[in-house]
């Protein structure tokens, strides 16, 4: 009984020095004129650079790595090149998501909806995600005050949808490949995670984080648009076919996942009908 209660106490001063953390972090601004995009010059989506990065994970640098990170039976690794994309800052909140289904009728989970407005989308299914990305697309192509950049990537070929497992590894790791967004060692008061339950996005100040992104470890696993399967991967196999019975690949871990599955590599995966409390996504704008 003693353990019970000490592992109990353990649990308390953790969320409360996880509460603190966010106390003192810079609240994420919204824009209820701008579907509860972030309240930034990009509306929150930050431009990641072409070029290659390491995909896959390598033991003998990260000994958590598991066998479905492995590139081949001879390659622990492989350098992808990935074009100029940009990413969104946070992962999709629940107002965001209220805003499409509000706009839509699109049938979804009372669950999707409940919580405060700036926590994350949490039990939508692939298609969900997918349905509320090509809405936004729309709703940004129809928009006289696009940003300049924004307007002119969607133009030249750009679109909204989720990421690709390499986008959103790329974004996650950087161009070296560090093991976690913000460094190779777990940190405490860098994430989300170990905890009982979803936080506001950005609550973390992780200024060490690849690109200045928020929560690419930790507080909700998030859909992709590439279907699970061995690597190497080969983006010309990934599709948004929603007649197709494949697993979606998620990144990123939960608030209820242990370091290990918070690695910027770690593949989870989810039938595209699966709603769960751990389970949302962020979008890109992508060439791909």
């Amino acid at each position: 009984m003693r353990k019970v209660k000490i592992i109990r106490l353990q649990k308390t001063l953790t969320l409360f020095a996880i509460l603190l953390l966010t106390t003192q972090s810079a609240v994420a601004q919204f824009d209820a004129d701008k579907w509860w995009l972030a309240d930034e010059p990009l509306l929150g989506f930050v431009a990641i650079p072409a070029g290659s990065f390491p995909m896959g994970s390598n033991p003998l640098i990260d000994p958590m790595a598991f066998e479905n990170e492995r590139w081949s039976d001879s390659r622990r690794q492989g350098i992808v090149e990935v074009p100029l994309f940009y990413i969104s800052r946070y992962e999709t909140t629940i107002a965001q998501f209220k805003e499409f289904v509000e706009d839509t009728q699109h049938n979804v989970s009372d669950a999707s909806l409940e919580g405060a407005a700036n926590f994350p989308v949490a039990s939508v299914t692939w298609t969900d995600a997918v349905s509320y990305a090509r809405w936004l697309d729309g709703k940004l192509r129809g928009a006289n005050d696009l940003p300049i950049e924004i307007k002119r990537f969607l133009d030249e070929g750009g679109r909204v949808t989720l990421a690709s497992e390499a986008e959103w590894e790329k974004a996650a790791k950087g161009e070296q490949g560090s093991i976690y967004p913000w460094g190779n060692q777990v940190q405490q008061g860098m994430a989300n995670y170990a905890n009982d339950g979803v936080l506001a996005v950005g609550s973390f100040d992780c200024s060490e984080c690849k690109f200045d992104l928020a929560d690419m470890s930790g507080n909700v696993w998030e859909w992709t648009r590439s279907p699970y399967q061995d690597y190497p991967f080969d983006d010309t196999d990934d599709r948004e076919d929603l007649a197709s019975d494949a697993l979606w690949v998620m990144r990123g871990g939960s608030y209820s996942d242990e370091a290990n599955n918070i690695r910027a590599s770690v593949r989870g995966a989810a039938d595209p009908g699966a709603r769960r409390p751990f389970i949302g996504f962020r979008v890109v704008i992508s060439k791909q």
